[in-house]
């Protein structure tokens, strides 16, 4: 059986290594680049199945490579990785198109838990039968993988999708933050939590003020009401 190719990009090639080894002990097969550039050029040639892209490098840094792919149509999925804690660059980076982000150090076994979730969700998505669910004035099509708010088709990232898709197959549910970790993600570490949170903040920027609402329940998660 054919490996899942992942590229792994980062300046540092001690973290190449490291990497790797946990990567290739699942069965992925791996390329890896020191250089933005040279990463850009090479996720081109090899169509890898997931690139994990580091945001500090040389050439052209992280959020660059990650526009120009998404410029180019090109939707392989994308996790960053970052230094910083900081809130605005897990924002840019889930902006410019990431799926997902994760910040330096990481434990390795969570990082091979999330490529593992987002291949398996590109998986389904391919084989899945068509279903449409309707909230209000938002209309997911699972099989298009396209929201519709009024007559507007509204851009989501692949974890935004699966975190509203989630939210309107129970509509009025309120899901823990642990819990959409769980089912919007595919997977639950502590201390993650506050992803959740970056994902819904872009998600209520996109959908707009409709009649179908993300609401907050204080000091335990989300629900989407009409």
């Amino acid at each position: 059986m054919e490996k899942d190719l992942i590229c792994v990009v980062d300046d540092e090639s001690r973290i190449i290594d490291f990497i790797r080894i946990y990567l290739e002990k699942e069965g992925f097969a791996v390329i890896s680049f020191t250089d933005g550039l040279d990463a850009l050029d090479g996720v081109r040639q090899s169509m890898p199945a997931l690139v994990v892209l580091d945001v500090m490098l040389p050439g052209m840094d992280g959020f660059d490579v990650c526009k120009a792919l998404r410029m180019e149509k090109n939707n392989v999925p994308i996790i960053m990785l970052t230094a910083k804690d900081e809130e605005i660059d897990k924002i840019i980076g889930l902006e410019l198109g990431a799926d997902d982000y994760l910040t330096k150090p990481f434990n390795p076994r969570e990082l091979v838990a999330r490529i593992k979730a987002v291949l398996r969700r590109n998986k389904l998505t391919r084989k899945s039968s068509q279903f449409v669910i309707k909230v209000g004035d938002i209309t997911i099509d699972t099989n298009r993988r396209e929201v519709m708010v009024g007559e507007a088709l509204v851009q989501l990232r692949t974890q935004e999708f699966e975190l509203l898709r989630v939210l309107a197959e129970e509509e009025g549910r309120v899901f823990s933050r642990e819990q959409l970790l769980n089912f919007a993600w595919g997977y639950s570490f502590a201390g993650q939590t506050r992803t959740v949170d970056v994902h819904i903040a872009q998600l209520r920027k996109k959908l707009g003020d409709y009649s179908a609402k993300i609401e907050t329940v204080t000091g335990y998660g989300y629900k989407l009401i009409v």
